[in-house]
């Protein structure tokens, strides 16, 4: 369902679902977009005959995904320029790339980047790079139209939009609960150490304690059960990770605040909201640019089968989604830059180390959907409408407005971006049901918050991921495979963010630029 357009009947059936007009109203327009599942079900089939001729260049990066753009970035910078990434897809960016609708650019998938940290040098040095940051004094400053602009955060909780994410405390018993965790936090930041890219911190007993437990079972030994605080613990893990606080590990929940800004109980005087950048495509915008000086080099649409390593280089046999025929390349090096569990099935021959870690990822289903508006939505009472906006009590993830960051004079209907991480059972559902079901779920969600919006919706278009994110279960980060991998050097090596155990731009990124420093060419 590559398009995911619906027969006339099918189309106004699922509008008249979904918005709950008249017969005599327009039908909801909007289908499937971004991503072609059939393409990567090709690894199911039996291999192509390839008779045709052979491609050559000196090293093949599978992936166009933000490892493999910075890895063929980093190697280029080298001087390394006989390079050909290949991607299923027909946009670079994997997890990172966006869209456009209603003539405005807007996220498909990753939609902000927080302000890196120490740890992440490489981040930090693509971002200066790209013009969004500058050292003053032996100070970073940040270009500030590329900072989110304010109001960033509300929830909605007791009948009304609340400023920032964290629900409030209900009873003094909370407010202790709130202020027990961010000791805890601030306790494990001191003792443990945590660090974004993960691998940059030092692995204690202490952290593999954390790792074999999950981070629910690590808040009930801690006596930390109240619903409010638990909820937004659910979601912040959610948000990351694409499982909830039963299904990843106490190391996961601790890093997701510990490696980068802490908890911080209300009333904290001394907390500050974390600075993230963000645009309106999302981190397409960063996508685009890395891939821009790449683009002769890049190779959309091909669906590689087979990669097998020989003597003196490397073969690989690919789809071309365009010609409908199987290609063949061969070069001295490959990067595999696909999921582990991808890469388990391309390699003719995996390691044992690659099989292993395939056995013990699992994956996150994602549903995004892009929203047009004919007209804005009803304001609701408490805190103004934000960057990105959250009910509370619900699993979905909110939405954020891709037109929040315009400078545009003249305001315009929000365009919204709703995401959902959904449990890995409902990914054969995710592929086999129409877009129509989606939408209808989309809007049954949003209507929550915003009774008027599905009588105002346009159009929506649907992107769907099925193997989305890694979810970080226990055992995953201390995983002595995971370890193998991330040193591996030679000809075939590895650049994924799943070599982190979880999917965030600055574990992705950093993967890519260190492949490249591992390859043998």
């Amino acid at each position: 369902m590559g398009s995911g357009t619906l027969r006339r009947r099918e189309l106004l059936l699922a509008g008249l679902a979904a918005t709950g007009c008249t017969p005599d109203a327009p039908a909801l327009q909007g289908g499937w977009v971004g991503t072609h599942p059939e393409r990567g079900h090709r690894l199911r089939g039996e291999l192509p005959k390839a008779d045709g001729p052979l491609r050559q260049t000196g090293l093949l990066i599978v992936g166009a995904g933000i490892a493999g753009l910075a890895c063929a970035r980093a190697l280029t910078r080298r001087g390394v320029d006989d390079i050909a990434l290949l991607d299923l897809e027909d946009q670079a960016g994997g997890n990172s790339r966006s869209h456009v609708l209603a003539g405005s650019p807007c996220p498909l998938g990753a939609h902000y980047l927080p302000v890196p940290g120490a740890e992440a040098r490489e981040v930090s040095q693509l971002l200066a790079e790209l013009g969004l940051s500058r050292q003053v004094l032996g100070r970073t400053e940040w270009d500030e139209r590329h900072l989110c602009h304010s109001p960033q955060e509300r929830l909605f909780i007791d009948g009304e939009w609340h400023e920032g994410l964290l629900p409030p405390a209900e009873s003094p018993a909370a407010s202790d609960e709130y202020r027990r965790f961010s000791a805890l936090v601030a306790q494990a930041q001191r003792d443990l150490g945590f660090a974004m890219p993960t691998r940059r911190a030092r692995w204690t007993a202490g952290h593999a304690v954390l790792d074999a437990q999950t981070f629910a079972n690590w808040l009930d030994a801690n006596a930390l059960t109240n619903t409010r605080l638990r909820w937004y613990l659910d979601y912040c893990c959610r948000d990351d990770f694409g499982a909830s606080a039963n299904g990843v590990s106490a190391w996961a929940g601790l890093h997701y605040f510990a490696s980068r800004h802490g908890f911080h109980a209300p009333g904290d005087e001394t907390a500050e909201r974390e600075p993230v950048l963000t645009w309106a495509e999302g981190n397409g915008w960063l996508s685009d640019r890395i891939a821009a000086p790449l683009r002769e080099r890049i190779h959309l649409g091909r669906s590689v089968l087979r990669v097998t390593e020989g003597k003196h280089g490397v073969e690989l046999l690919a789809w071309n989604e365009a010609t409908g025929a199987p290609e063949r390349w061969r070069a001295r090096a490959v990067v595999l830059a696909t999921p582990l569990f991808v890469s388990a099935r391309l390699l003719a021959t995996p390691p044992d180390a690659l099989q292993s870690a395939a056995r013990q990822l699992s994956y996150a289903p994602w549903l995004t959907a892009n929203l047009a508006l004919r007209e804005p939505l009803l304001i609701r009472p408490g805190a103004p409408p934000a960057w990105d906006n959250v009910r509370y009590g619900t699993t979905a993830l909110g939405y954020v407005d891709a037109r929040h960051q315009s400078l545009d004079p003249l305001p315009r209907p929000p365009l919204l971006t709703a995401y959902f991480a959904l449990p890995a059972a409902q990914r054969g559902e995710l592929l086999k049901q129409p877009w129509g079901h989606w939408a209808r779920l989309v809007t049954d969600e949003l209507a929550q918050t915003h009774p008027d919006l599905p009588g105002k919706l346009e159009r929506i278009d649907l992107c769907r991921f099925g193997h989305a994110m890694s979810i970080p279960t226990p055992g995953l980060r201390g995983s002595a495979a995971l370890a193998a991998l991330n040193e591996a050097r030679g000809r075939v090596v590895f650049a994924h963010s799943d070599l982190a155990g979880y999917s965030v731009f600055e574990e992705a990124y950093t993967a890519g630029v260190e492949a490249a420093a591992r390859l043998r060419l």
